[in-house]
This record gives structure tokens, sequence and C-alpha cells, in this order.
């Protein structure tokens, strides 16, 4: 058994799976709970008391799945909100204490190849070329991958130029605003992202293929899950029916312009959004406007996955689970 978890800004998540045939895992055991931990950061610059305590009840529950099982390698990461809050080392070291984990902060590039490794298999042999984006709470990765040239089982190896963005959908709606968002409110978040990406020195390293049919677009996070599942009409929301999906850029025009046209109470009760999201899934869409305007493209796949399972996939091949054939190691 190997184990992932990721503690971001926003939620606090842990996978434990079994691999099985090459690239794959089986997932025997799941947490995720939302905990906001970086709720107020932008404006204080430290993690607040509240914030801290539903984390570490959250992740109290973590440390009790991962001694009840055994594992045998796991990696435990902390991202934008302990990367940038100036009590971050130290909440850490209480996390230690309290809920026996010792969980590391990784740097944004890391990030962004986890997010990577992560989708793998979402990316189709004709595919030349693909931007990958991780839309996160406190930090927006994105990466560039060119697939032209002669392709390595390891998707993050084709990675030719990435960034991340100190902005994610907590920052910005609560720099902007997230209950109660006009059409003027949702433009101004728009282009505060549009003007820290045209500071992104390799975002042209795909000219080359953006026109080709073969070139897409990835979005890993709540925001494009949340988008489909409005976009696909759930009772409730179904990783099994979201994860994979693709989508037209006339329908995810469709959907920015419905949730835009929302009020909050309207976006809290679609079963897709709820309380938990009803807040942020508006700046969430105003990032994926300002990538999109970027890097046009007629179709948007849709990852129920990120960080965890790009950390699954590399403890797992850099352990050598997987034989020449394919299967798993005796």
């Amino acid at each position: 058994m190997f184990a992932a978890l990721d503690l971001g800004t926003n939620n606090c998540r842990l996978l434990v799976a079994v691999p099985t045939r090459h690239g794959q895992f089986r997932v025997i055991d799941a947490f995720s709970r939302i905990v906001r931990l970086g709720e107020g950061l932008t404006a204080n610059g430290r993690l607040g008391q509240a914030a801290m305590d539903r984390a570490v009840e959250a992740l109290k529950v973590c440390g009790d799945k991962l001694r009840n099982r055994k594992i045998r390698k796991a990696r435990l990461i902390a991202t934008e909100a302990c990367r940038s809050a100036d009590n971050g080392v130290e909440f850490l070291d209480r996390v230690e204490r309290e809920a026996g984990l010792k969980l590391e902060i990784i740097d944004r590039q890391t990030e962004a190849r986890l997010a990577v490794s992560g989708c793998g298999s979402l990316v189709e042999r004709d595919t030349q070329g693909v931007v990958l984006f991780d839309i996160g709470g406190g930090s927006s990765e994105i990466a560039l991958i060119d697939l032209t040239g002669h392709r390595s089982p390891r998707l993050a190896n084709h990675i030719v130029s990435w960034t991340s963005l100190p902005v994610g959908v907590v920052s910005l709606a609560e720099r902007f605003g997230g209950r109660t968002v006009t059409r003027e409110t949702f433009a101004a978040m728009v282009e505060d992202v549009a003007v820290r990406l045209k500071a992104f020195d390799g975002r042209d390293r795909l000219a080359h293929v953006l026109a080709s049919p073969n070139f897409h677009l990835l979005g890993t996070s709540g925001t494009v899950t949340t988008l489909a599942g409005v976009h696909l009409d759930l009772e409730r929301y179904d990783r099994r029916r979201v994860d994979g999906l693709w989508m037209d850029r006339d329908s995810v025009d469709r959907m920015v312009e419905k949730l835009v046209g929302w009020d909050f109470q309207q976006r809290v009760a679609n079963p897709c959004i709820g309380a938990d999201r009803a807040d942020l899934v508006l700046a969430g869409c105003a990032i994926l406007e300002a990538i999109r305007a970027v890097w046009p493209s007629e179709r948007l796949r849709v990852a129920d996955r990120g960080l965890r399972e790009g950390i699954l996939s590399e403890l797992m091949a850099d352990d050598g689970v997987w034989r020449g054939d394919g299967r798993v190691r005796a």
C-alpha cells in the first residue's frame, strides 16, 4: 500500500492505494475535507487559529487511517497556504505533535510536476500539446506540455514551460468578494489574473500546436469539476461521470455564463457547488477564463485527480512495483 496526502489552501485530502497494471492503481481508502486553511491569509499573512484547528482535526483523521494500515511508502505534502504564511512552519510543527504526521512544504515547480504526473492517463496517444492547469485555493499551477517528439512514459518529462500564479480561488475571492459578484467584479477578477499571465515568459512555448486539433486544455481542480457537474446537470456530484469528461468551447462558455448569472443562493442550491464552494466558484471561473484567453482551445478535458494521484504514480514507479510486462511485481 502507498499513501499520498495533500494539505492545500482549501482542502485536506488523503489517498491510500495499491498498484494494479502498469501506471495504474486501485484506491482502497480516501479522505477529503474542506478546511479552508488559507482563510484570511491574504489579509494577514498568517494562518488563523480557527483555520489551523480545522486542519489539525482533519489531519488527525488522516493520521489514524495511515496508522491502521501497513503503508509501504507515503508522501505527505503541504502547498501554498503553508508555503506563504509567516507561521506555516510553526503550524506544521503543531501538526507533527498533535496528529503525528510530518508534512513537507513543496515548492511550486514540484506542485506543477505532480499535477502533471497525476493526469498522464488522460492524455491520449495522438495528442501533440496540452496546457494543464491546477486552480488551487492559494495558487494556480500551469504546465505547458509538448508531445510532438518521442513520447516518454512519464508525462512530466514533456513539460517545456511552467508557471505558478500566486492567486487561487480563496485569495481571489477574499480580495474581490465571493458572495456577491457582479459582472463588473467578475471582469475585474479575470483582468487581475490576465495581468499575471502576461508576465509569464514561457506562455508561447506551444504556439506551434495551438491550431492543431490534437491540442487541448486539461483542468485538474474543483473549478473545472464543478463546471462539469453543472454541465451534466447532476443531482449529486459523481466522480465517475466527471473524471475524463470532454467539454467543448461552447459548453464551457455556457456554464461560465450560467454561473456568473446566478446569485449566491442559486449557487448554494446547486448540488455540485453547495455552501462550501458557493463563494469560491466564480473566482475559479475567472482564473479559468484568463487561462482560456491565452491558450484558446476547442476542447477542455476535466480531471478529478491531481497532486495525490501524481504522488502515488511517482512513489510506485520509483519503487519499481511494475515489471517490464506491466504487471505488478510479487
